[in-house]
């Protein structure tokens, strides 16, 4: 550790330069990968939802019913479908208005619709489904969220193929700006590398101080890039307590690893640190790797 922080200091500015190229590259990384964590776990929500509720005729017979039924699952693109009976309608009918014994009398089973409530297996299913329902014949209206599901999925291909452009330039970025200030770092000793060659060091011992730095440096922006994004995210947490009142969980998988997003967790916010270590260690020891290698002519 004395070693490090003696060659920092002796090469403050480019020692500077280092570490806020990093902070900036990692804290803007994290705020892509955070973002699209809740957009991914926000499409996942929808998904569990009854993306697709046909309400038929109320003299449609069940037969008719169930025909569109199985032809839905037979296409491939339905997950689940759960049919709503007349009866079943009413009873979920007089739970909901329980507590109004007027519109209890008002209302019965003949007058309710049967429905289907449909659950695609993908949001892009969606419109292709609805347009089937729409051609069938005693379906009395189709109903799902259209322009929000539009809206969301065009966001997060947006954002998806945005965030790999722009993440893959701000690693690249990076790297060159710090491969740069570590050959400056280098070159400033070159007559304290020399003589440890002169006296048989190798080019690993040589290696090694300027790997140490980087990686101290990747990990200390790493850890103030983390504990600031998080610092934004609990203050802006009311707003998200407000915005995401009724949805109780968030969650999107990595293979099949399922990580919860909302609420707030510290599991998350572990993930969200070690990403922040991974990538702040990955982009300092490549970069002196490189800067050291071209220096030594390995």
């Amino acid at each position: 550790m004395r070693e490090i922080i003696s060659s920092i200091k002796r090469t403050p500015y480019q020692s500077l330069t280092a570490f806020f190229v990093l902070l900036l590259t990692l804290f803007l990384s994290l705020i892509l990968f955070v973002s699209l964590s809740f957009i991914n776990s926000g499409l996942s929500y929808l998904e569990t939802r009854p993306q697709v509720t046909i309400y038929f005729q109320t003299k449609t017979p069940e037969n008719d019913i169930f025909k569109v039924r199985d032809e839905l699952n037979a296409s491939g693109k339905v997950s689940s479908i759960k049919y709503i009976s007349q009866k079943e309608a009413f009873n979920i009918y007089k739970d909901m208005n329980k507590d109004n014994p007027l519109l209890l009398e008002m209302v019965t089973s003949e007058i309710l619709p049967p429905s289907l409530e449909v659950y695609a297996k993908k949001p892009s299913f969606l419109p292709e489904i609805a347009e089937f329902l729409n051609k069938q014949s005693g379906v009395d209206e189709v109903q799902y969220q259209k322009d929000v599901i539009d809206r969301l999925l065009t966001l997060t291909g947006i954002l998806r193929k945005g965030s790999f452009i722009f993440f893959a330039y701000l690693i690249l970025m990076s790297i060159v700006v710090l491969t740069t200030t570590f050959l400056f770092k280098i070159a400033l000793k070159k007559d304290d590398i020399e003589l440890l060659q002169l006296i048989g060091a190798s080019k690993n011992y040589i290696r090694a101080p300027y790997i140490k730095e980087g990686l101290f440096l990747g990990n200390l922006a790493a850890t103030i890039s983390f504990v600031t994004l998080m610092g934004i995210i609990l203050f802006i947490n009311p707003f998200l307590s407000s915005y995401l009142s009724g949805i109780t969980r968030l969650t999107f998988n990595i293979s099949s690893l399922e990580i919860v997003v909302w609420p707030l967790n510290p599991i998350f916010f572990a993930i969200v640190y070690v990403i922040s270590l991974f990538f702040g260690s990955g982009i300092s020891y490549i970069s002196s790797l490189i800067a050291t290698n071209k220096y030594l002519k390995v």
